[in-house]
C-alpha cells in the first residue's frame, strides 16, 4: 500500500458578505490506500469544506493536495463523493438512479451495467431494481446511494455525513453495512461526521479538527480496534478511552 491522499499545509480563506473568512489553516494529513479515516470537529469548522477541496470542487488558498502523487486541480474520476442526503430521484427507479453517474459520463456500457447488477445482487438490492426510492427503507436507500457512487469504480470514497438523516437504530445498522461494503470493495474512504462514536467504530484513524479556522488537533490510530467490526468495537474499553479523549479535544461543552 502507498499514500493515496496527501494534504500539506492546506489553507482556505473565502469571501462572505461580512468580509473574509478563514476556514482552514495549515491542515496536513495523509492516507494510505485502503485506509478508512474519519474527520470530526465542531460544527462549522470546515470538515465538509475539506472534502470539497480533496474532491476538486473548491480551490485552496495555499498549501497542496495530491491524489496518487498528482496535484488536485479539478474533480477526478478516482474520487466518488457520497453526500449527506441520498439524493435519489423519486421519479426514477433504483436501476436508473444507481446508473445515473455512468449515464452522465457516457460509460453506461454492457460491462458497466453487469458490474452494477453484480453490486445490487451482492448487497441484496437486485430485487428492488425496478422499485422507486419511496418504496425502500432509509437503510436501503443509503446502500443504493453507495452503489451509485461505486458504479463508476472510484478508488476513493468521500462520505459527507451520509447517515445524519437516519434515526439512531437505523444509523447503527446502516453504518455497519456501509463499512462492510467499503471493506469488501477495497476502497479508500474518508468520512466526515459529527458523531464521535461513529468515527471510532468505523475508522482506522480519526482526525480531530479545531474550531474555525480549522487546524489538526490530533490524529488517533485505532490500533487493535481496526480488526473489529463497528458494533463489536463499541463494547471494548478502548472504545471508551478514545471517545473520552476526542470528546475533551473537541471541548464539546465549551
Amino acid at each position: 500500500m502507498g499514500m493515496i491522499i496527501d494534504l500539506r499545509h492546506v489553507a482556505l480563506t473565502y469571501q462572505s458578505p461580512d468580509g473574509e473568512v478563514e476556514a482552514l489553516r495549515d491542515v496536513s494529513f495523509s492516507m494510505e490506500e485502503g485506509e478508512f479515516c474519519s474527520i470530526v470537529g465542531p460544527s462549522g469548522c470546515g470538515k465538509s469544506t475539506t472534502l470539497s477541496l480533496i474532491a476538486g470542487l473548491e480551490k485552496l488558498s495555499s498549501g497542496s493536495i495530491s491524489i496518487d502523487g498528482e496535484a488536485v486541480s479539478a474533480p477526478s474520476p478516482k474520487i466518488g463523493l457520497m453526500p449527506q442526503r441520498d439524493q435519489l430521484f423519486e421519479w426514477k427507479n433504483i436501476w436508473d438512479n444507481v446508473t445515473l453517474g455512468l449515464a452522465i459520463r457516457h460509460q453506461n456500457t454492457p460491462e458497466q451495467q453487469a458490474h452494477v447488477r453484480e453490486l445490487l445482487e451482492r448487497y441484496g438490492l437486485l430485487g428492488f431494481a425496478r422499485k422507486r426510492p419511496g418504496q425502500l427503507s432509509g437503510g436501503m436507500r443509503q446502500r443504493c446511494a453507495l452503489i451509485r457512487t461505486l458504479a463508476t469504480n472510484p478508488r476513493i470514497l468521500l462520505l459527507d455525513e451520509p447517515f445524519s438523516a437516519l434515526d439512531y437504530q437505523t444509523r447503527l445498522s446502516v453504518s455497519a453495512d456501509i463499512y462492510r461494503i467499503i471493506r469488501q470493495e477495497h476502497k479508500t474512504a474518508l468520512l466526515v461526521t459529527h458523531d464521535i462514536a461513529e468515527a471510532i467504530s468505523m475508522s482506522d484513524r480519526v482526525i480531530t479538527l479545531s474550531g474555525r479556522p480549522a487546524t489538526v488537533k490530533a490524529i488517533h490510530d485505532m490500533g487493535e480496534l481496526r480488526t473489529l467490526s463497528p458494533l463489536a468495537r463499541r463494547d471494548t474499553p478502548e472504545f471508551h478511552t478514545f471517545f473520552n479523549a476526542i470528546w475533551k479535544e473537541l471541548d464539546i461543552n465549551a
